[in-house]
């Protein structure tokens, strides 16, 4: 069982992931939902919180991570700037996707505009902030011990390797392992959901931008009137 918990879910997620961005690219280059003429002000003011926020949470999640000792988390002023920086990406991501979601899933939309895997990634969102406070002010977790990092921390860490612990998660409090479980649930629904094109769509607008030309393209351009 937990092999299945902690070893097949998390790479399943990874797949998910990876192939769900590929079949994103495929189907709508990530332009379904953030481009819509359709966004009223409250929910681009949304994406952009959503997007400043997701990026400050990655950014201050790597860091602990790549900090972290085995038994002990950074050095105190490290520490409290990257619980400081969470906790405003954290207020800044959930602002934004309150903007998102409330208004098509309280109103009428035009066009379907949230589909049932929008549905389940608000209460996600609600999970991971509700799971992120439980284990941050975990009165069991100090200098001496970081639970974080002896159990999230040591099995995430495991599946970039040949050799998956399991059995970091297997001996967690329950709280930790609900929050990897989320973790996981999320990782794997992402491309499949709107906030795969608020995140995606400003960077594959970026590569078009930034790629050269075709070569093969000023040719049809010119021999387009002549076709007319």
């Amino acid at each position: 069982m937990m092999s299945v918990l902690w070893i097949i879910l998390p790479y399943s997620a990874f797949l998910s992931f990876i192939v769900g961005h590929l079949w994103r690219y495929r189907h709508d280059r990530f332009g379904w939902y953030a481009t819509s003429p359709e966004l009223d002000r409250a929910q681009r003011i949304g994406a952009i919180a959503f997007r400043v926020g997701m990026v400050g949470v990655v950014v201050a999640r790597i860091t602990d991570l790549a900090m972290s000792g085995p038994h002990s988390h950074p050095d105190g002023a490290i520490y409290a700037t990257i619980t400081v920086i969470e906790i405003c990406a954290l207020a800044s991501a959930t602002i934004g996707a309150v903007l998102l979601f409330v208004p098509d899933m309280i109103g009428s939309p035009a066009r379907s505009a949230i589909s049932p895997l929008d549905r389940i990634t608000f209460p996600i969102l609600v999970a991971g902030l509700l799971t992120w406070v439980a284990i941050k002010f975990d009165p069991n977790s100090s200098d001496d011990g970081y639970r974080t990092a002896e159990t999230l921390f040591a099995w995430f860490r495991s599946l970039f390797t040949l050799h998956p612990r399991p059995e970091a998660m297997e001996h967690a409090p329950f709280i930790y392992q609900a929050r990897g479980l989320v973790l996981m649930l999320f990782i794997a629904i992402w491309p499949y959901t709107r906030l795969a094109s608020i995140i995606m769509e400003p960077v594959h607008r970026l590569i078009r931008r930034i790629r050269p030309a075709s070569p093969a393209s000023p040719t049809r351009e010119l021999s387009a009137p002549h076709r007319m």
